[in-house]
């Protein structure tokens, strides 16, 4: 958000993720972040809030934050050698007014990861509260062979997406 030039403060809205029902994982993300974005409009009167919410999905499934260490092993064997999707969702809204409700996909391929990297990246205990159990912008950049679309995306936050749609509510960037 500093780097969008734009003043804000963070808001943690009591809302039950879990609630928000799809057909399909863009729709997931697309549907909890226009949750997390009302609740927290509500909160602050006068305010534009935004929601988002990412999620990793490798064939298919929706791959969330690990359990344990065990279960962040699973997913990065999972990950392994292959592509999968991050999709962001993003919400902006007004308090009892209109709302913006978008998404950004990235494709991500991992490279070939042996069980001693794996497991040498579980003990920093990075992994344990990121979707897909990974961060690109710590260490997880190890991990990663390649990218196809928005970086900001894979952090968490699509800036040039989200400029767009602030811009959509008048505000002045940068």
């Amino acid at each position: 958000m500093s780097s969008l030039g734009v003043d804000y403060d963070i808001v943690v809205p009591d809302v039950d993720e879990e609630s928000v029902q799809s057909h399909s994982p863009a729709e997931l993300a697309q549907g909890r972040a226009l949750l997390k974005a009302r609740a927290a409009a509500e909160l602050v009167p006068g305010a534009i809030a935004i929601g988002a919410d990412t999620l990793v999905v490798c064939d298919g499934e929706v791959l969330g934050k690990p359990r344990d260490a065990a279960d962040a092993k699973r997913l990065l064997e999972k990950l392994s050698g292959r592509t999968h999707v991050v999709i962001t969702g993003v919400a902006v809204c007004e308090a009892g007014g209109e709302c913006l409700v978008d998404r950004a996909e990235t494709e991500v391929r991992f490279r070939p990861l042996t069980r001693e990297e794996i497991e040498r990246y579980v003990a920093t205990g990075e992994p344990m509260d990121k979707a897909g159990a990974y961060g690109i912008q710590g260490k997880g950049a190890l991990l990663v062979e390649h990218i196809v679309g928005d970086y900001f995306n894979v952090v968490g936050l699509p800036l040039v997406l989200l400029a767009s749609m602030l811009r959509r509510f008048g505000v002045t960037l940068l």
